[in-house]
């Protein structure tokens, strides 16, 4: 056979085909009419799916080159406030069936959909007849094995409202492919929508498709991907009596800060909250979800233990988590007490944005914890927010060598914060204690401090403006540093008037050191402080500016043993002032001069000769005779003056 003979053949093969086709169509469309194709469509969808959509618009049918029925502007529910409506409605049609006069439908698309979910205070929404009406079409009983068993969401919108709270959500470009139980229990979606402006994937398979209509207990896995982050949950839901669900929970963000942004959350306060995970033994119960064996992770912190969330209105987060090490140093790294140079107090703002309409009330423990360059050992930590006021207690943390206690709160109010401080701090080391906390690194030794305190402002200047409380200090076996008394006691004592000389060198030891503070509207007045050690005894009183940073005091510096057997020790007053960073230390002046043996009869001559020149002028100005000292020159032109006359 030559090859343009089987090119021929082929050619009456493909024409016999396409006639029989047409033949076929042709048989089609006498079998079947439009309408009649219309109803059998409608007939089929609403046998599947137990719903009964309204057509408020014109119905295409096409037979060829594939079967479909279009129903334009389709709606579900209340005509006044359908659940939902769609542009078009597309049924595709098997063909085979279509040559014996026989409508099934192979797939249902809806094209440009909008789904409307209204909460209400029972929590029933507009779906409920509608849900009703899809699980009576779906109890047991003789079921079409041709039935459709897919359906197609395409450009659709979801919008969720809730009348109880007020807020309202939508997905936008909802594109979801359903598989339909028409033969088996299972149902699955899966598809994507953009919500806030990210795209996410989802996917959601139920294992008895009947049984979540009626509400009763079926497996369930759900699965959402986009870029704020991953949640899959594994386990079964039931809504009868009440809403349940248990399974397992996993989760993660590269941002826990852009994923409560992304949701339309209030921005969290401070730093941190980046990278996060979760995973936990899940149990939903209303409104509540308890989270059992907890391992999540934070910023690079673990902790392991229970959750609770509360959503009754008010969402309410409580927990117990217990960690090896806490690094606490990204949430505090927007809060200064100091300035950058160390010398001043901060006065960026201070903000407790993003603590307002949430509570929480947090247990934490961990054998090591971190803050900025402060390194704490065990401690137990309390965190509580509500109504707005934070309350942080610390039940028990190692730090500076010592043990810390005490509470710190803040509350918003219209121009700042209030701020209310107890803190004890327990045989710890105070240069390390005073210099990170205040920045005064200048006392060694070990001892205690306890603050009580309280004020309000916008920024930590504001709020050492208004502090008012006590504060007190006892230390020992400690050192003062930049600072040698005995060595200056001993060089005023043997030449008084020897000058200045650097005193700002060298360290004063000490066996005990007392302080008591007592703090109004800033001002600190000092009550007692006195310094004890083996070489010196000093005693100071005056005051401290805490918004300053200054200091005024006054007191006596006392040698303990006299330079001479039988010899009284040797004593000097002397003042403190500047800055709490860096003090002077000066003696008292006149007190050098008395101890000058060359100086001591100078300033008594003077004191004389002030004396008297004052007894002089009083007898002058009652006997009216003139100065004795008079110069000849002024003789002549001296005049008497009335008040010098006898009276």
């Amino acid at each position: 056979m030559t090859p343009a003979a089987g090119l021929k053949r082929l050619g009456f093969a493909l024409l016999a085909v396409v006639a029989a086709g047409g033949a076929l169509v042709a048989a089609g469309h006498l079998l079947l009419s439009a309408d009649s194709v219309r109803r059998q469509a409608l007939s089929e969808i609403r046998g599947v799916t137990g719903l009964n959509p309204s057509l408020r618009g014109p119905t295409e049918v096409s037979l060829f080159p594939s079967g479909s029925v279009s129903f334009n502007d389709v709606a579900l529910g209340d005509e006044k406030n359908p659940a939902l409506t769609a542009e078009r409605l597309t049924a595709r049609l098997r063909f085979f069936p279509l040559l014996i006069g026989r409508v099934e439908i192979a797939d249902v698309s809806l094209e440009r959909p909008h789904i409307a979910i209204d909460l209400g205070p029972s929590g029933q929404s507009n779906w409920a007849g509608l849900i009703a009406a899809l699980a009576k079409s779906k109890k047991p009983g003789p079921q079409r094995q041709s039935a459709f068993s897919e359906m197609r969401i395409d450009g659709g919108t979801i919008t969720l409202r809730d009348r109880v709270y007020g807020t309202t959500e939508q997905l936008d470009d909802v594109n979801f492919s359903l598989a339909w139980p028409s033969i088996s229990k299972t149902f699955g979606a899966t598809g994507r929508f953009i919500w806030h402006d990210q795209s996410i994937d989802a996917s959601m398979t139920l294992a008895d498709f009947p049984a979540a209509l009626t509400g009763n207990r079926t497996g369930l896995k759900l699965r959402i991907n986009g870029k704020p982050g991953k949640v899959a949950f594994e386990g079964a839901v039931s809504v009868r009596p009440t809403l349940k669900i248990e399974g397992t929970l996993a989760a993660d963000s590269p941002s826990l800060r852009d994923a409560f942004a992304w949701a339309g959350q209030k921005p969290l306060p401070g730093g941190g909250f980046g990278r996060f995970a979760i995973k936990a033994q899940t149990n939903v119960v209303g409104s509540t979800i308890g989270l059992s064996g907890v391992n999540v992770e934070l910023d690079g912190n673990t902790a392991e233990g229970v959750l609770t969330f509360v959503v009754d209105g008010r969402k309410t987060l409580q927990g117990t988590l217990a960690a090896d090490k806490l690094d606490l140093t990204p949430y505090v790294s927007t809060a200064r007490l100091l300035t950058d140079n160390q010398h001043g107090w901060s006065s960026s703002r201070i903000g407790l944005d993003g603590l307002t309409g949430s509570d929480f009330d947090l247990r934490l423990s961990a054998g090591k914890v971190i803050v900025s360059n402060a390194e704490f050992g065990r401690t137990a930590i309390g965190a509580n927010l509500r109504g707005g006021r934070l309350v942080i207690t610390i039940g028990e943390a190692q730090a500076y060598g010592g043990l810390v206690k005490g509470s710190l709160s803040l509350a918003e109010r219209p121009d700042g914060v209030d701020v209310n401080s107890q803190l004890n701090f327990d045989d710890v080391d105070l240069e390390s204690c005073l210099g990170q906390l205040f920045g005064l690194r200048r006392l060694e030794g070990k001892g205690n401090i306890a603050v009580t305190v309280d004020g309000h402002g916008n920024s930590v200047l504001g709020v050492t403006n208004t502090l008012n409380g006590t504060a007190s200090l006892t230390g020992q076996n400690g050192a003062i540093a930049g600072l040698d008394v005995a060595q200056l006691l001993r060089r005023l004592e043997r030449r008084p008037l020897s000058g200045g000389g650097e005193f700002r060198t060298g360290r004063t030891p000490y066996d005990k050191l007392s302080l008591g503070l007592k703090i109004v509207n800033g001002q600190a007045a000092v009550q007692n402080l006195t310094i004890t050690g083996a070489a010196v005894h000093m005693a100071l009183a005056g005051s401290a500016s805490i918004p300053e940073r200054d200091l005024d005091l006054k007191g006596t510096a006392a040698l303990v043993t006299a330079s001479r057997p039988g010899g009284t020790p040797f004593s000097l007053p002397f003042i403190v002032q500047g800055s709490w960073d860096d003090p002077i230390m000066l003696p008292d002046p006149e007190a050098l001069l008395r101890r000058s043996g060359a100086a001591a009869p100078l300033l008594d001559a003077i004191r004389e000769q002030r004396a008297r020149d004052r007894v002089r002028a009083a007898i002058e100005r009652l006997t009216g005779a003139p100065r004795a000292d008079a110069t000849p020159a002024a003789e002549p032109t001296a005049q008497p003056v009335a008040a010098d006359k006898p009276q």
